[in-house]
């Protein structure tokens, strides 16, 4: 009885061994199926155009340089002006008008300004008089002078003729001698009555100032009624000049090189100059010669380049930098090409400066090698070229190959 109750629960019993393992294959099974299904789509959102990081590209920027090879020399120094002269008046005046601000454009023999001309005016006038009264006095002398003449004729006559002394005959001669000294002496009287007026004229033509030259008025130094004086006269209450006047035509580049390099620098050697203010704007110049002498407390030559051209934006006191250039053998100058990036396009990347190319939307990871930088650029000597493009903003953790779209 036991025995046939324990067959009956042994038949109850489920055996579950082998659907097990079927079970377990089944799991394992659809456990690969869903690690491809997900790595498809990791794939497809790095890889694909819809997860595309957003970047903003910038072009690699070529500038093409001077002729010639590269620097041999770099030294710095300032804008001048070979013509540049301070206005002010020859004689001591009051301003009674100003005619020019700064930045204005004046022509040669323009007025800049006036002075008070009343007394010199008067002057002149009085002159004038003078010269009016002389030139009658002579007058008046001449017709004495011929009244004697013909005196002297009768008389002459008269003693030819017997009717008349000797004694008459020598006072007529005598008063035609006296009355032609007196016409001399009253003709010089007017020259130089004449030459008065003239002195008056000059004095008052002195209370109105001209341009000396053509040019441009960079200071403004008197207002109407200052007193101004061709020298530091009155206290300091006097001006001595009026404006300063520079002609643009005539800037230059002085620079102080140090007399141990001074062997590299020759006349009409090429230069590329950079001002302080656009330093990203390389501009041809030349080298017109080298003041020969030296300063000793300095040990430097001052070295004169002019400008192949001139620029509004080149004004007088600027500084500047400049590179003297070796000329390549033969005399070619072929001109040579410099690349600059944005700032923003550089990277680190294990202690090496790194720039993110694109191209076919894809990124590459590319070592650079840098030269000079400015407040916004930086000099690229190798690496990159001039048709390519680079990130300046994008995520830091892009990798070679990612794919990017333009933002």
């Amino acid at each position: 009885m036991t025995s046939r109750l324990a067959k009956d629960l042994d038949a109850l019993r489920i055996d579950r061994s082998a659907p097990m393992r079927r079970g377990v294959g089944r799991w394992f099974v659809l456990a690969g199926l869903v690690l491809v299904v997900a790595g498809a789509a990791m794939a497809w959102r790095m890889l694909g155009p819809a997860s595309a990081a957003e970047v903003r590209l910038a072009p690699v920027r070529a500038q093409t340089g001077g002729p010639g090879g590269g620097a041999v020399l770099n030294a710095t120094g300032y804008v001048t002006a070979r013509r540049r002269a301070t206005v002010s008046a020859e004689i001591t005046g009051r301003v009674t008008e100003v005619n020019i601000e700064e930045g204005l454009a004046v022509a040669l023999g323009q007025v800049v300004a006036r002075l008070d001309d009343a007394t010199f005016r008067a002057g002149l006038e009085l002159a004038r008089s003078s010269l009016g009264a002389a030139r009658r006095t002579v007058e008046e002398v001449r017709a004495r002078l011929r009244l004697a003449e013909l005196t002297f004729d009768r008389a002459r006559r008269l003693v030819e003729g017997g009717v008349a002394q000797q004694e008459e005959l020598d006072r007529a001669a005598t008063e035609v001698e006296a009355l032609r000294a007196r016409a001399a002496l009253e003709e010089a009287r007017v020259v130089v009555a004449e030459r008065e007026v003239e002195l008056r004229r000059t004095e008052l033509d002195k209370t109105v100032i001209r341009a000396p030259f053509a040019g441009v008025v960079i200071s403004k130094d008197a207002q109407p009624g200052e007193m101004v004086s061709p020298a530091a006269a009155g206290g300091g209450f006097t001006r001595t000049g009026l404006c300063t006047i520079v002609d643009m035509a005539s800037l230059e580049i002085e620079v102080e090189v140090n007399e141990s390099y001074i062997a590299r620098v020759r006349a009409g050697q090429r230069v590329e100059a950079q001002l302080d203010a656009y330093p990203d704007w390389r501009i041809p110049a030349h080298v017109i010669t080298t003041i020969p002498a030296a300063d000793r407390q300095k040990a430097t030559v001052l070295v004169r380049v002019g400008f192949d051209g001139l620029d509004p934006r080149i004004l007088p006191d600027m500084g500047i930098k400049v590179s003297f250039l070796e000329e390549r053998a033969g005399g070619d100058a072929a001109p040579s090409q410099r690349l600059f990036v944005p700032r923003a396009a550089v990277r680190q990347d294990g202690g090496r400066d790194v720039v993110l190319v694109v191209a076919d939307e894809r990124v590459e990871r590319r070592a650079v090698t840098l030269g000079a930088a400015s407040a916004d650029e930086i000099e690229v000597l190798a690496g990159l070229s001039a048709s390519e493009q680079v990130v300046v903003e994008g995520k830091a953790e892009l990798i070679d190959g990612a794919r990017v779209r333009a933002r």
